[in-house]
């Protein structure tokens, strides 16, 4: 008798038994299970990325990360002389006695 049970329990298709599921549990328990299964896919696609790293060349990578590390000094220093004019401005402005709206008008 439990053979023929546990065999009708396998052939319940994944629609059905995610129907059952669905009326078993919980909304909180439903919306847990939607987060594992996002956390696995994304560790799943961790993995293959740095599957991917680890069958690169470490020179190809250093070299990458050396061309990255120059561009992002570019932006940082431009970021830093843009926020430094606007403090420029505000201040001229201020000794002027003027007020700077959000788009750069008076």
């Amino acid at each position: 008798m439990a053979a023929i049970q546990d065999s009708q329990e396998a052939s319940i298709s994944p629609a059905i038994s995610s129907e059952v599921l669905r009326h078993l549990l919980s909304p909180v328990e439903r919306d847990l299970l939607k987060e594992y299964k996002q956390l696995s896919q994304n560790l799943n696609t961790l993995s293959g990325e740095l599957a991917k790293l680890a069958s690169v060349p470490t020179p190809e990578i250093l070299d990458n990360l050396r061309i990255l590390e120059r561009k992002m000094a570019v932006v940082f220093t431009l970021l830093k002389a843009s926020v430094y004019s606007i403090f420029l401005q505000q201040q001229i402005h201020d000794e002027e006695g003027g007020i700077i709206l959000a788009d750069g008008t008076e």
